[in-house]
Order: structure tokens, then sequence, then C-alpha cells
């Protein structure tokens, strides 16, 4: 048995067992197919938050199991895949518009929030819950947006969720945002279109449209927002009127991408520009946290945690771009001409690792050829590389790690390395994806930065990482 391989034949006990650069995890099969189609009721009803050393922490849950999806489970998989390329596609469309427009971009307590797993967006992942005016609200976690919005009673156009929606007229601390404000005026570089008037100069409209062409529209209003025991005054936001399209059955969403209108830019003076997520798995029991500040102490990281600079952008600056220098595949380092020469960015709303073609050519040939005493069968979907593992209990798998500029390296977690199709293991897919074109942005997703802390200092500019296993408590 290699040392550079995970072995899936004993408990899951041992998993917490071998420490860093031991290149070998035990794992039984059927407990990553656990992970992975838990039938389990959802317990997401009452995520939790505390504070330690100055450090908010939120409770994160993944989506599918707090907003459980009806029907058949390899139509709804198709379904979380597809739209999980629309979102590429969206993204790499923006890159490119904004490209070539060449448009120029723009000491502290720690909070800790319990993050959540999420429904039928099914490419925004994972939850948390925060209060605004007064009222809790469960919000989709996405560091590619910057607006963050709920829906907003009146409605003239709601989807459907199970909490009461916001409504602003019963909120003592809500206030319209006027159109000569400069958050109005910073909505085009935040959305990507500029705010509204209309023929009230009292309030700012605002228009959010995604890839898959889902939207948000309504008026910017600012509100008291507490996050864990810690608090921001005045919080500008969006009240969501008019909203359609596939965000489950949560409230609205929490922007935490870098430009001023963002969660993280508004509270900096609170949390100083840092925070941080641990991706728990899918099992409904699992939850990891959102921290916000830079206290490190209330991590439960289990290697040390290594950083990388993020790569700067002016024309992209809402974005977080790294710079992947290589990867190895069971300890073995993956050929390519192309790492390092390009920013990847870093997501937590694109499910699927998305690599280059020339890196993914590489790394499926070096993956296929250490797991060739395995049955290969047709893709799915943007998986081209699967497998029938139905007839074994034992099944080796090699490791995956991820290289960045400055010595940073995040180790694939072993249930992030294969997408379970069919929960009986005959159809098992390597959770990787190639992009169409060699200039395309390479995303890391989250399927891969589940069970690593993955940390943001937008004031130092870098990115670390460190392997933890994920868990509010």
């Amino acid at each position: 048995m290699s040392l550079c391989q995970y072995s899936i034949v004993f408990a899951l006990l041992f998993v917490g067992a071998f420490g860093h650069g031991d290149e070998e995890l035990f794992l039984p099969l059927k407990t990553l197919q656990k992970i992975q189609h838990n039938h389990n009721e959802p317990t997401c009803s009452s995520q939790k938050s505390r504070s330690e050393n100055g450090a908010v922490m939120l409770e994160m849950k993944h989506k599918d199991y707090c907003f459980r999806s009806r029907g058949d489970l390899s139509k709804r998989l198709q379904k979380r895949l597809l739209a999980d390329d629309i979102r590429v596609l969206s993204i790499q469309s923006h890159i490119k518009n904004v490209s070539s427009k060449k448009v120029e971009a723009l000491s502290q307590t720690t909070t800790q929030i319990p993050i959540n797993s999420g429904v039928s967006m099914q490419t925004l992942n994972y939850i948390v819950t925060a209060t605004l005016g007064g009222r809790n609200m469960t919000v989709i976690v996405d560091t590619g947006s910057d607006l963050t919005w709920v829906q907003c009673q009146p409605c003239r156009l709601c989807y459907n969720q199970p909490e009461p929606l916001f409504n602003p007229s019963i909120s003592p601390s809500f206030q319209s945002v006027a159109c000569n404000s400069s958050a109005c005026q910073s909505l085009e570089s935040a959305t990507g279109n500029s705010g509204l008037c209309g023929t009230n100069s009292q309030t700012c409209s605002y228009l959010v449209s995604y890839g898959d062409g889902s939207y948000t529209k309504g008026e910017l209003g600012q509100d008291h927002l507490v996050l864990g025991s810690s608090s921001v005054d005045n919080f500008v936001f969006g009240c969501g009127r008019n909203n359609r399209g596939l965000f489950g059955l949560a409230s609205g969403l929490m922007g935490l991408g870098r430009s001023d209108l963002s969660l993280i830019s508004q509270s900096s003076g609170v949390f100083g520009g840092v925070f941080s997520y641990c991706l728990p798995s899918t099992e409904a029991e699992s939850s990891g946290s959102l921290v916000f500040g830079g206290d490190t102490s209330v991590f439960k990281n289990s290697t040390p945690i290594s950083y990388t600079n993020m790569v700067p952008n002016p024309q992209l600056f809402s974005f977080y771009f790294l710079n992947l220098t290589g990867m190895t595949v069971g300890g073995v380092a993956v050929q390519d001409s192309s790492f390092g020469r390009s920013g990847f960015l870093i997501d937590s709303g694109t499910v699927i690792t998305r690599l280059p073609p020339s890196i993914y050519k590489a790394v499926k040939a070096e993956f296929l050829k250490q797991f060739s005493a395995y049955p290969s069968i047709s893709g799915y979907s943007i998986l081209d590389t699967c497998f029938d593992l139905s007839a074994y209990e034992e099944v080796n798998i090699p490791t995956i790690k991820i290289y960045f500029e400055g010595g940073a390296e995040m180790e694939v977690d072993v249930a992030g390395v294969f997408y379970f199709v069919k929960s009986d293991a005959s159809q098992v897919c390597l959770a990787l994806a190639s992009l169409q074109y060699e200039d395309e942005i390479g995303i890391i997703g989250n399927f891969q930065q589940r069970n690593t802390r993955v940390i943001y200092d937008t004031k130092q500019s870098q990115v670390g990482f460190a392997k933890e296993t994920c868990s509010f408590m």
C-alpha cells in the first residue's frame, strides 16, 4: 500500500489519528457513502453561535441537509452539477467582460458563527444564521458575491422560504439608503449594475443578476446586524422585493467579497478584514464554522497554517485570486507548464474544482495510473473520470495536494476526492473537472475545501490553509 494513498477500509475513528505528512488515511467505503448520501432527518432549525477570545463563531451547515430536496436522487445530482457549471460559466463571462472594460477597482475582535450545508440552489451550498434588525435570517455564504441581501416585505415576487420575510417597517433601526449616498454609488463595482433612483431620490434601487438567470431586485437599506455577540451598525444590504431563482429556501445571501459593500469591508472596523471558514461534509449532523476576526487560537486545526499571497487584480478586485504552483497525486508531482502562470479563484460557491485543460489532463493521467486496479466507467455530467467501486470493500485512493506560491499547501480531504453519483458506489467520479479553454481562470471549489480551515486576511492580502476536522462544538 502506498504511503500516498487513502485506504478506505477501517473505521472513521482512525481518520484523525494520522497527522500531517503521513500521506495515508483510513476510512471505510461505507463511511464515504454516508457522507454524500445521508438519509437522516436534517437538524438545521437552530444554528448556534458563540464568542471566544474576542472571536465570533457562527455554526455553518450544508444547505442540502437543512432544506432537503425531494425527488429522484440522480436527477437532483445532475441538476446540482449543471447548476455548478452555469455558475462557472457566469464567473468566466464576468471576468472576461470586466477585463475587456479595464475597470480600475477600488487590531480587532473575532467572531465565530456556525456554518451549515445547504437546498435547491445547489451551487451555493453553505448557510449561516445572522440577526438583522432583530430577526434571525438564514443566508447562503458566498465569497464570490459582495452585496448581502434578504427577501423583504412587501414582496412583489418572492420564492418560498420557511422563515418570515424581513419586514423593514417593524424594525426600529431600519433606514433607507439615499441615491446620493456613497453606498448607492458603490453598487456598480459591487454588483455590475449602478444604483437607480427613479422618481424617489430617497431610495436607491439595486439589481443583482446571476449567471443561471436568478436575480434579486429591491432597494438598499441599512440596519443593525448582529453576528454572534458582535454587531455592525448601519449595515448596508439589499432589501429584495423581486427575487427569483435557485436560492433554495434560504432567506437571502451573505456577500463575503472584497468591494466596499461586502460584509467584510463593512465590518472591517470590528473584525479587521479577516474571516475564515471550515466547510463541513454533507452529513446532517456535520457542522463547521464561519469565524470573523483574526484570532487563530479559536481554530481547531491539526496542522500549522500555511499562507499564500493573494494575486492582485485591480480589474477584478472583489474576487480572491491565488497563484497555484503545483499539484501532487499520491505524492507524485504533476508536471505541466501552466502551473504558476495565471491566478486561480478560490470560491465558496463553486462546488467542483475546475482546472485548465492541460493541468486537468495531467492530473487525470496520474490519477488513472495510480488507480488502474479499479474498473473505469462512463462519465457523468461535467465529471469524466468515473469508476465502479461497488464490488470493493477496500479502496486505496491516491491523496491529492494543491500547492500555492510561498509554499502554502491544501490537502484535499478524502471526502473531497470522489463524488458519489450512485449511493451503492457503482458510479463514483473523481471530483475534478476541466475548463473548456486554457485561458479561462481556474477555480478551487468548496467540495475540495471541506475539512480545511481557510483564512482570508484582506488587510495582509493573504489566504491561509490548515487541516481541520470541521465541528462547531
